[in-house]
């Protein structure tokens, strides 16, 4: 029995990255339909009801990237204190 090359893995810290790039571009996205609702608000193509749901849909999402970032930034801090 031959054994079979592992597949060809990327390094766990480029996959984080690019989930954390996912995650931003999924927040940037949320925003950008935000807009959207706004303007089509503005042109009288689109309720109150749906702006304000797709404003607070963007703030949480928002809010939610800056705890994840809060704790990433306190987790690189901890690493760095117990190395010295």
């Amino acid at each position: 029995m031959v054994p079979t090359a592992a597949p060809n893995r990327q390094p766990s810290g480029s996959s984080f990255a690019k989930l954390l790039n996912e995650a931003v571009q999924q927040v940037n996205d949320v925003e950008k339909r935000s807009q959207g609702e706004l303007q089509k608000f503005l042109s009288n193509e689109s309720d109150l009801h749906s702006v304000m749901i797709a404003l607070e849909k963007a703030d949480l999402s928002f809010q939610v990237m800056m705890q994840v970032r809060n704790k990433i930034v306190q987790a690189y801090q901890e690493l760095m204190k117990s190395q010295v």
